[in-house]
């Protein structure tokens, strides 16, 4: 379903740590805009909503709304270091074109509604 890797678990492990680890979950979804088309949401919630698969990473639980199930599923969430810079990385197998950060991308069937990244 979605794969997350041994150095993004570590991260999101340490985020959620910092909150308040017993209510608070990774949501993972999409949404329209970026350059591409769709983009990524990556956020830390505390709320269960109607709609909403529960996956158990083992130390955290990620949450994922079924709408935006379609357009993640299979993807694989890293977390990656470059010097000053650094941050999740999103390789996502349905993704048929993306934007030159990775945070936007559309798909063979959807395109999504364009708009220009922030």
């Amino acid at each position: 379903m979605i794969q997350v890797s041994e150095a993004a678990s570590e991260k999101i492990a340490g985020i959620l740590a910092s909150a308040d680890p017993r209510n608070s979950f990774i949501r993972i979804g999409v949404v329209e805009g970026g350059c591409s088309g769709l983009s990524y949401t990556l956020i830390v919630d505390e709320q269960v909503t109607e709609g909403d698969i529960l996956l158990n990473k083992g130390e955290f639980s990620i949450l994922v709304h079924a709408d935006s199930l379609p357009y993640i599923e299979g993807l694989l969430i890293d977390y990656e270091e470059r010097g000053m810079t650094g941050g999740f990385t999103m390789n996502n197998p349905k993704a048929r074109a993306s934007c030159g950060c990775g945070a936007s991308f559309r798909m063979e069937n959807y395109r999504g509604e364009a708009k220009k990244c922030d």
